[in-house]
């Protein structure tokens, strides 16, 4: 089993213990009762875009299989539960006339929460833009920002009194930079120019999300969830150094800075030139607003190098099935440096996990390395909250097994596997571990 010896009892009383799933990862359902097509969709329709070819149109059949789903959540002792609302499901097209019937699909698993006394932790947006939206600009136009905030203000004002947490977005470098600069993430576009705009709109339509679901009376704590990740110099060269402080920028900075301090970092500024984004006059002081909580992805760390040939020195079972480096440490260091530099809200660490070669044995998994990583990651958090940072929750990624996005079914995150040809669900030990450590 585990390596570390972290026990539930090192942390705060009221310290929320979770897991956390997307929409378009685990629900399936397609284009049933009236769900519209997402930019997801659209990306999957070209195989080509996904390692395995395929589309996240069943995915883990979430939508058909709730009751069931809600019951596994039950059974492994957590207090909360992440989810995102497809925004496609509840409105269509991104703007204009609700569905009622995707309203009741989050009735349902609201409820279905509450009557297993497990808190709701809803996030508005992760990365499923409704395609009628896309096919008028997508986060490149501002209106969708002022879309967003209709959408989240609707989503509030049904729900806001009965879940314990609404992030607005989930890891906007991802949608801005994978999605629009690199193109590897849906939509798919290869412009950095836009890539930044549309950073900024995300960032602006967070804003503009909070101000209107507060201004509606809601008091339920607010926030956005940010991918985060230390990054290294290469070597100790002037160049590996400075090329590290860049990549901070791009990735953690470029985010934090507008939130917390009210401007976009300098350097990040100087480095875009004319591709820097436009941002109109009150947009600064409306990203700095005050937040309830921030959220953090953490998986591992970076290292940044002024060479191309550069190779990471992690190698076998210091790697996950991603090719990403374990290391724990990180997510203490991180977490640390956020609290000296920033004057931070609670923080969440909303989603912490890996993905491993998985092999179902006579009905088992048995994966020893994934727990091994969360304890480890559990540790870190513990000594994050020891050197002074409010955290207040961590939730496992993922509950299941599931669409990883340009990576299709072939990485599993799960500490839940799932056959995706019949759908079964099986506790891996990683499930029965987080169980016994939270006392179930």
């Amino acid at each position: 089993m585990s390596t570390h010896s972290i026990e539930k009892k090192a942390f705060p009383a009221h310290f929320e213990w979770g897991v956390a799933t997307s929409s378009f990862q685990i629900e399936g359902g397609g284009y049933e009762d009236g769900r519209g097509a997402t930019v997801w969709d659209r990306f999957c329709e070209n195989p080509a875009n996904i390692l395995d070819g395929s589309n996240g149109l069943v995915a883990c059949d979430h939508y058909h299989r709730l009751e069931q789903d809600l019951d596994l959540i039950a059974s492994l002792g957590v207090g909360v539960y992440r989810f995102s609302v497809a925004w496609s499901r509840v409105q269509p097209l991104g703007y204009g006339a609700w569905n009622e019937a995707g309203f009741d699909f989050y009735e349902r698993l609201i409820d279905g929460l509450a009557q297993r006394g497990i808190k709701a932790y809803l996030t508005l947006f992760h990365w499923d833009l409704p395609q009628a939206l896309e096919d008028r600009g997508g986060w490149g136009a501002r209106d969708t920002c002022e879309h967003f905030a209709t959408y989240a203000a609707e989503v509030a004002r049904r729900f806001g009194d009965r879940v314990a947490s609404i992030a607005t977005h989930n890891e906007p470098w991802v949608v801005s930079i994978l999605g629009h600069e690199s193109g590897i993430f849906a939509p798919g576009l290869k412009n950095r120019k836009l890539a930044y705009q549309v950073s900024h709109h995300l960032l602006l339509s967070h804003a503009l999300a909070v101000q209107r679901i507060r201004a509606a009376g809601c008091k339920t704590p607010l926030g956005i969830v940010l991918n985060q990740s230390p990054i290294y110099p290469a070597t100790d060269s002037p160049e590996d150094i400075a090329k590290a402080r860049l990549d901070d920028g791009v990735v953690v900075r470029w985010y934090m800075d507008p939130l917390f301090k009210g401007h976009y970092p300098a350097d990040v500024l100087a480095m875009l030139g004319d591709d820097a984004p436009r941002v109109e006059g009150g947009d600064m002081a409306l990203i700095g607003q005050a937040l309830d909580f921030m959220g953090v992805n953490y998986y591992t760390r970076n290292f940044s190098s002024a060479s191309a040939n550069w190779e990471s020195p992690a190698s076998g079972d210091q790697v996950t099935d991603m090719g990403w480096e374990i290391y724990p440490a990180g997510l203490t260091e991180l977490l640390c440096r956020l609290h000296r530099d920033y004057t931070l809200p609670a923080v969440y660490i909303t989603e912490n996990g890996a993905a491993f070669k998985d092999e179902l044995v006579d009905g088992k998994v048995h994966d020893s390395a994934r727990i091994n990583y969360l304890s480890g990651h559990i540790q870190a958090t513990c000594d994050a909250i020891a050197a002074g940072v409010d955290v207040r929750g961590y939730f496992v990624w993922s509950l299941l097994d599931n669409f990883e996005w340009a990576s299709g079914y072939a990485k599993r995150f799960g500490i839940v596997h799932v056959d995706f040809a019949t759908q079964e669900r099986r506790l891996k030990d990683s499930a029965r571990w987080y169980q016994s450590f939270l006392g179930a």
